[in-house]
């Protein structure tokens, strides 16, 4: 078991901030992703025990990495009665690209493999459902890059319970000029009706990667699945609008959309 590490408070006033720390145990940890590989993951949940076991969530990062906003939302997630695990989809690239060097940054994501991200979230999800205070069901929930990776997880395996896509970049292209390439064989978009579970996806009226009219396709597309399907445009908002450590922040949205993330979750999660 690996050793606990210090949870912090969530910044004051973000939606579903963390105000008593110790209300969670938080620890870092690795599991085993595509064909075993060892992915780097920040777990965290509840400290008091509880009477039955407990769902969880995957949550993924943006093109920044497994920082600390992102461990904070996996705090947020364990404060709610969640086993909460974030991935580090960068472990096997060795950490996080330079944020100040976008050219770089988006030859990284683009040189990403498809097929061996889902399968580190593959790892992740049965990682969850092994550990003894987990129900067994999961979801996931990614921001921008993690979006992206959500809705593919969704779509390309039956892991998840749950899924929630928040403004996923390039969910209808590989890269700017290209719809397909070796690394990003598919669209998720094209994947879409062969959703395997209920899809909240939130996009930003101001956004344009993915723009209202992308998420009115994935609209129409997802519901062919069968699953239930939810596509919400926020308005005064734009990418990365829940990012609350960045300029694009917008804390009516965000509180909008965490009041729908959380139903959502608990209606295909806990059952309620």
């Amino acid at each position: 078991m690996s050793p606990p590490v210090e949870v912090r408070p969530s910044p004051s006033g973000v939606p579903g901030a963390v105000a008593d720390p110790a209300r969670l145990r938080a620890e870092e940890l690795t599991f085993a992703g595509a064909e075993g590989t060892p992915v780097n993951g920040y777990l965290a949940k509840p400290a008091a025990s509880a009477a039955s076991a407990r769902p969880a969530m995957i949550v993924i990062h943006e093109a920044g990495g497994l920082g600390e906003h992102i461990k904070d939302v996996a705090n947020r997630f364990a404060n709610l009665g969640y086993v909460a695990l974030a991935v580090d989809l960068y472990t096997r690239e060795g950490g996080p690209p330079p944020m100040d060097d976008v050219q770089a940054l988006m030859a990284r994501l683009f040189s990403m493999s498809d097929e061996t991200v889902t399968g580190d979230l593959a790892g992740a999800a049965d990682y969850l459902r092994s550990r003894e205070e987990c129900s067994g069901r999961v979801g996931c929930i990614g921001f921008c890059m993690g979006g992206r990776y959500t809705l593919l997880f969704a779509c390309a395996s039956e892991h998840l319970d749950a899924a929630v896509d928040c403004w996923g970049g390039f969910v209808d292209m590989a890269t700017p000029e290209q719809r397909s390439t070796p690394e990003r064989p598919t669209p998720p978009l094209e994947l879409a009706d062969r959703l395997s579970c209920p899809l909240l996806a939130a996009i930003g009226a101001e956004d344009q990667n993915p723009s209202p009219a992308t998420g009115e396709e994935l609209r129409a597309r997802a519901e062919r699945s069968g699953q239930k399907v939810k596509v919400d445009v926020y308005e005064g908002a734009g990418h990365a609008f829940f990012a609350d450590y960045r300029p694009s922040y917008r804390p009516e949205p965000a509180a909008k959309l965490w009041g729908e993330v959380v139903p959502f979750l608990q209606r295909h999660l806990a059952g309620a």
